[in-house]
């Protein structure tokens, strides 16, 4: 777009222009982002929502009363935290917790901005988790919170919102609405999808669970598990991630890398993270 046409854009349009081509940012792999809200926002914004997450939790008693796992969850949980404390010195500030959700049915975990972490009792149930795959889950979840991708996804959202509203105002036409999200994604560009997020925290995940002193080809038996789970019944963890077989194969290639980042398998120290389970 030369300079002329960029001068007579109407001006909520010229303002949104603006906005996109200056809200980049590096992630910790090299990956150019794309933010228009900043990661301590983001961290402001997950705190009200995983409070309501937990308040709903409890007033439904569905948090889990297993002793033993809410152990066994901190104890694996708090050795990868401290690492990612060392390699991120940002997150030494955050409020990390995990809640244990008792749901057999459903395979997942998950962690938002500032180091807000889920985790469900259907991983343990139906995958019946050795302690280094499930370190391998735990490290790519909190990959995702170190590497922003919460903050990532609140800035797209919010452009493609920005978007819908610049167009209406420059046009006064109802019909722009549509029109709105597509210039949003058009002017964003390059924006990386959930998928590349995912591969992304794969790659920091591992580097982080063996650091921690997990063994890392642990991510290909827990993948090789996750490969035959999805055949009877695809389970949510699934549903934004790379192809299982695909996954496999690059999760073995990057194992052999990070070798030797801890060939000893080093522990390390247990930071003191909150579990929040159904006590008596």
């Amino acid at each position: 777009m030369n300079s002329n046409a960029i001068s007579a854009l109407p001006r909520p349009l010229l303002w949104l222009l603006c906005l996109v081509l200056t809200a980049c940012t590096t992630s910790p792999t090299g990956r150019s982002q794309f933010m228009i809200i900043s990661p301590e926002a983001a961290i402001v914004q997950s705190q009200k929502a995983y409070q309501q997450t937990i308040e709903s939790l409890r007033e439904n008693k569905t948090l889990s009363d297993d002793q033993r796992l809410a152990d066994r969850v901190q104890r694996i949980t708090g050795r990868l935290i401290t690492v990612a404390q060392e390699q991120f010195p940002e997150s030494r500030s955050w409020d990390w917790s995990v809640a244990l959700i008792a749901d057999d049915d459903t395979v997942n975990a998950w962690c938002m901005a500032g180091g807000r972490m889920a985790v469900y009792t259907g991983l343990f149930a139906q995958l019946e988790l050795t302690d280094d795959e499930f370190a391998q889950i735990m490290g790519h979840e909190i990959a995702h919170a170190l590497a922003h991708h919460s903050a990532e996804k609140i800035s797209r959202a919010l452009a493609a919102q920005i978007g819908l509203t610049a167009i209406t105002a420059s046009s006064g036409n109802s019909q722009a609405v549509s029109s709105g999200a597509e210039l949003a994604a058009t002017l964003a560009l390059e924006l990386p999808n959930s998928r590349i997020a995912e591969s992304e925290a794969d790659v920091i995940g591992l580097e982080l669970a063996t650091l921690t002193g997990f063994d890392p080809k642990a991510a290909v038996t827990l993948w090789q598990k996750m490969g035959v789970l999805s055949e009877r019944r695809p389970p949510a963890f699934l549903s934004t991630h790379p192809d299982p077989s695909q996954r496999l194969t690059q999760l073995a290639q990057q194992a052999e890398t990070v070798t030797g980042l801890n060939p000893n398998r080093v522990k390390a120290p247990i930071f003191p993270v909150t579990i929040i389970y159904q006590q008596d």
